[in-house]
Order: structure tokens, then sequence, then C-alpha cells
């Protein structure tokens, strides 16, 4: 029987060796292939088969885990990225969650247990930290409340739908007929309203309070 191939982009040497180590002595899984950033993991991505399962780290030097794990799933829907991360913040969970993870650890979790979580993706199951898996629940409870009341025009309202989309400025410029600078403006206005300072921030309202 062929062992699981997995790969790993995590940048704080001791914790990779130590995880890597773990890995290739349990039985039927090997890990192939390390990395410190996402950059080098989707260049050789592009050219050789793609792993099984990616561990992947959210703070990474240069493009972060988030934005690393959505291209990875562009490059190989098949893959299945568990995080192994030191956040356990709401936003950090909901934005690896949207963007493809199948599992979220925090780096504290025993040996056993990252092997544990190994095992269940395998099954097709998404494993999660206790911790993690609480912050869902609290999640999805809040996302299923009312709906929230920030008094978005129309043309916001499109703005925030093709923002939670994906698209870039520039992109909702070009979708709506509109200048950069137009779009720009109608951004400020939405973060203002909405009482956040980032993108990842607006998205997550956005879904979290049904506002779209």
């Amino acid at each position: 029987m062929e062992s699981v191939v997995l790969w790993m982009i995590e940048d704080d040497a001791l914790f990779r060796d130590g995880v890597r180590a773990l890995i290739n002595r349990t039985p039927g899984y090997v890990c192939e292939r390390i990395f410190t950033n996402c950059e080098e993991a989707l260049d050789l991505l592009q050219n050789e088969d793609a792993p099984r399962i990616l561990l992947m780290d959210l703070g990474l030097p240069g493009m972060s885990g988030i934005e690393g794990m959505k291209k990875v799933k562009e490059l190989s829907p098949s893959t299945d990225v568990l995080v192994l991360t030191i956040y356990d913040d709401d936003e950090k969970v909901f934005e690896a969650i949207c963007a493809g993870a199948s599992g979220y650890l925090l780096k504290n979790s025993s040996g056993e247990e990252i092997v544990s979580a190994l095992n269940q993706i395998i099954q097709g199951g998404a494993p999660m930290n206790a911790q993690v898996a609480r912050r869902v629940l609290d999640l999805f409870s809040r996302m299923a409340g009312p709906k929230g009341k920030y008094d978005l025009s129309r043309r916001e309202k499109e703005v925030l739908n093709l923002l939670v989309e994906g698209l870039s400025k520039k992109q909702i410029a070009e979708r709506l007929f509109v200048s950069f600078y137009t779009i720009d403006t109608h951004l400020k206005n939405i973060y203002e309203k909405l009482h956040v300072h980032t993108r990842s921030g607006v998205v997550a309202k956005a879904l979290r309070e049904r506002l779209i």
C-alpha cells in the first residue's frame, strides 16, 4: 500500500522538523517536501504531482497562508489543507475555512492529535482543536442571528457583494462600469458604516451578519 504523500509549509525550523519526523515515522504517511514560504510550494506545484495533504502555517514570510491556501486549491482542488498555526482568533479561523481548509489545529496539539487529524482527513473528516471547533460553532450561531442594519446604499451593497466574491477594486470597477476611485470611495463608506478596517474584516462581517 502506497503512503499518503504530504507537503508542509512552515518557517519555524524546530516545529517543522519535529512534525516532519512525526509524519515520517507514522506508518502510511510520508512528508516528501517542506517549504518555508508559499511561493516555493506553488512554483513546484505547477510542475510536480500535488500532495494528498498539505500542512500549512498561516503566519508566513511573503504570501500569507490564507492567500497561499486559495492558490493551492485553485491548482489542486483535491489537495486537503490542514492548518497548523498559533492563531485561534475568529477572523483567522473564518478566513481559513473560507479559503478551503479541511482542518484547523493549533501548534500546541500533541503528536497523537496531529496523526489523528491526518487520519480523519483521509476518512473525509474535518479535524479541529476543541477550542477552534467551539469558535466555529459560535461563528455559525452569530451568522444565524438577525441581519445587521448598517444603512448601506444599493450601490454599496453591490460593491460589498462583489468584494465577498473575491473581486479586486479594479475588477469591481470594471464590473460596475465605474472608475477605480469611485469604488474606493464606496469601500471607504462601507468600512466606516460596518466599523471595520480591513478587507477580511468586511467579508467576515458581511457573511456573519448576512448583509448580502
